[in-house]
């Protein structure tokens, strides 16, 4: 996975404790925190959207 373009969250501070995401093959995504790097999520692209979208719309908090 050497060759994957990994992206820091611009909400990340400047220390270790960072998301970051890379576009894998086909529809997948994949997350890690920068202070673990072996450790990683892969999710679809649809998956992670419909995450976003629930969070922006507080939809998780009721």
């Amino acid at each position: 996975m050497s060759s994957l373009v990994w992206q820091k969250s611009t909400y990340s501070s400047e220390g270790n404790n960072c998301l970051e995401l890379a576009v894998g093959l086909e529809d997948a995504v994949l997350l890690r925190e920068s202070d673990e790097p072996f450790v990683i999520v892969t999710v679809s692209s649809r998956v992670l959207g419909g995450l976003v979208r629930s969070v922006q719309g507080d939809v998780l908090a009721r």
